[in-house]
């Protein structure tokens, strides 16, 4: 599994464009999830949240600029607009009503890259996440709170520690030794207790876990996809 720096939403109705931009943000580095449509895209924001939207203008249905107009209020992310050649109404229209910038099809994958890498970096410099929903789970680091579904559970300052390194990295894959080096805990047995306890908070079924997984031979992962 890889070590993914962000989670990006790609929107298009095109079947070929999000398979190459997933393929192509996968390998540099960033976690992607991709949907069809706006209402499809809508869905995906309402149980996880992204850290960046590339998003196509032109798709039948809901336009890309109704989807930022109609969620203006509960995006709080950068948004990277895909517009067809020649449309500088449209493209002005998107940055008026939210987005960060744009870029005209047809586009090279390696300048999307770059804008993706500069609005992200940008962003990071402000703030840690300290909060992350998906599902039917929140988890506050603020609080010292999860919530799943409608049960709420404290958490104490060593599972803050390790959950705020895993927020603000999605998709890595943290060793035994990562998590102790972080905790200032040397024995593997009290590191596979706590995430355990972790699990019990996160997890609908703990033993068969879907979000807080352990991968074979290399330690956990907090994956959210």
């Amino acid at each position: 599994m890889e070590n993914f720096k962000s989670h990006i939403l790609v929107v298009d109705d095109d079947e070929g464009i999000r398979s190459l931009l997933k393929q192509f943000l996968n390998e540099n580095g960033y976690l992607v999830n991709t949907a069809s449509s706006a209402s499809e895209a809508q869905e995906k924001i309402s149980i996880i949240k992204f850290d960046l939207l590339v998003l196509d203008i032109m798709m039948p249905g809901k336009s890309g600029l109704e989807f930022i107009s109609e969620n203006k209020n509960n995006l709080n992310v950068p948004i990277i607009l895909l517009t067809a050649k020649g449309e500088a109404s449209e493209r002005v229209e998107g940055l008026e009503t939210g987005a960060d910038d744009y870029l005209p099809k047809p586009f090279e994958p390696k300048e999307l890259l770059l804008r993706i890498n500069n609005i992200l970096k940008k962003t990071k410099i402000i703030n840690l996440k300290h909060v992350l929903e998906f599902g039917s789970i929140k988890i506050d680091l603020n609080k010292l709170m999860i919530t799943n579904q409608n049960s709420n559970f404290k958490i104490n300052n060593t599972e803050k520690i390790i959950l705020e390194k895993m927020i603000n990295n999605p998709g890595k894959v943290f060793s035994r030794i990562d998590i102790g080096n972080l905790i200032q805990i040397d024995k593997e047995r009290s590191i596979d207790v706590i995430i355990t306890r972790l699990r019990k908070k996160i997890e609908t079924d703990p033993k068969s876990p879907k979000y807080l997984q352990t991968i074979r031979g290399s330690g956990y992962v907090l994956w959210v996809e």
